[in-house]
């Protein structure tokens, strides 16, 4: 195999792939990138058994071929090359050599018939979507993931099609994240899905502003065609809670405030937190929000924030974290928040979307 591409463009592509690559690979072949030319392209492909992404980008091929290489190492080399074009060559005992007009490297990779095969997926039904949609309903969820691996059912985003809906839905116990929005065509049949956290990054890091993508669904693998990277996963395997039973009705009593100056006055008071003071104290008076945060042997915090709120007076106390993750990726002038009683849970609804947080006892 021999090619010659641009060191920008072949950064670009190690960049899309590089994330899946494990410092704790179990087999020495999943520390590699597939490299595999293709009439005037090259694939670049990473795995690390359960999440594979590929993607293609242009290259001069001399000689076609495909072989294995390091990928931590090919990373850095490419990454420090100065000159823009870079000749790569594969040769016998799958020595690799990468070269310049001024610099040359060799390598040793692997066979690629060690690597891993990625699945195909035949005859399946393709659920088309727009990259922006499905990257704000990521957006809108993907911080409720539960990070604890003890619960391994919730470390993931459940994907619900149902008719002409996709439903996103992601809890970590306290707190729980819902986002249904109608898809252009309606699905043949309802498909309900884990999909890791892990896959929910990639795609996070790769969907575009812009495009389509295909959602492909296999018997427990889905596959993600972005059109600039394909990222391939299996699924979390079992029964996703009933998140339904957990949604409150629609509260008469709302908090309607700027999201922006809410967001800040949480985050100023949040400076003032630690693991064993976490929550934040929330004094709700009529139009007037007294958030005031205080820690043994770290100090206190107030501020008055002006609202519109015709509710009995209250107080609660959430994590400001929580509340956090939920308005810097709200797209909205003004945060409506459903607050019912000091040990109810807080909700923010907004145009298909239900976040409900459960509340902090105060000390």
């Amino acid at each position: 195999m021999k090619f010659t591409v641009d060191k920008n463009i072949l950064a670009k592509g190690i960049d899309t792939i590089q994330n899946v690559i494990s410092a704790k690979a179990t087999l020495p072949i999943l520390s590699n990138f597939l490299l595999e030319t293709q009439k005037n392209n090259l694939r670049l492909t990473a795995t690390d058994l359960n999440i594979g992404i590929s993607c293609v980008i242009p290259v001069d091929i001399q000689e076609p071929g495909s072989i294995t290489i390091p990928a931590r190492r090919f990373s850095s080399i490419i990454k420090e090359l100065s000159d823009k074009e870079v000749v790569i060559n594969s040769k016998k005992n799958n020595i690799v050599i990468i070269e310049t007009s001024s610099c040359q490297f060799k390598i040793i990779g692997l066979a690629s018939e060690e690597f891993p095969k990625l699945p195909e997926f035949k005859d399946k039904e393709v659920i088309e979507l727009e990259q922006a949609f499905l990257k704000q309903m990521l957006n809108h969820t993907s911080f409720a993931v539960s990070m604890d691996e003890t619960r391994y059912i919730l470390n993931g985003i459940m994907f619900k099609i149902s008719q002409s809906n996709l439903t996103l839905v992601a809890t970590d116990g306290k707190r729980l994240a819902i986002d249904t929005k109608k898809l252009s065509k309606a699905a043949s049949k309802e498909i309900s899905m884990i999909v890791p956290i892990k896959t929910i990054q990639e795609l996070q890091r790769n969907l575009q502003d812009e495009g389509v993508l295909s959602m492909i669904i296999g018997a427990n693998q889905v596959l993600f065609d972005l059109g600039s990277a394909t990222v391939i996963s299996r699924l979390i395997e079992g029964e996703f809670p009933d998140y339904q039973q957990v949604i409150p009705a629609a509260a008469e009593s709302k908090i309607k405030i700027n999201r922006e100056q809410f967001l800040l006055a949480i985050r100023r008071a949040s400076l003032l937190s630690t693991p064993d003071y976490q929550a934040v104290k929330f004094e709700v008076f009529k139009n007037k929000l007294v958030l005031s945060k205080s820690t043994p042997d770290v100090g206190e915090s107030r501020e008055e924030i002006a609202m519109e709120y015709s509710g009995k007076e209250l107080l609660i106390g959430f994590n400001p974290n929580y509340l956090s993750d939920v308005l810097k990726n709200l797209d909205v002038e003004t945060a409506e928040l459903e607050i019912s009683g000091s040990e109810k849970p807080g909700v923010i609804r907004n145009d298909g979307y239900i976040y409900i947080v459960l509340p902090m006892r105060l000390s």
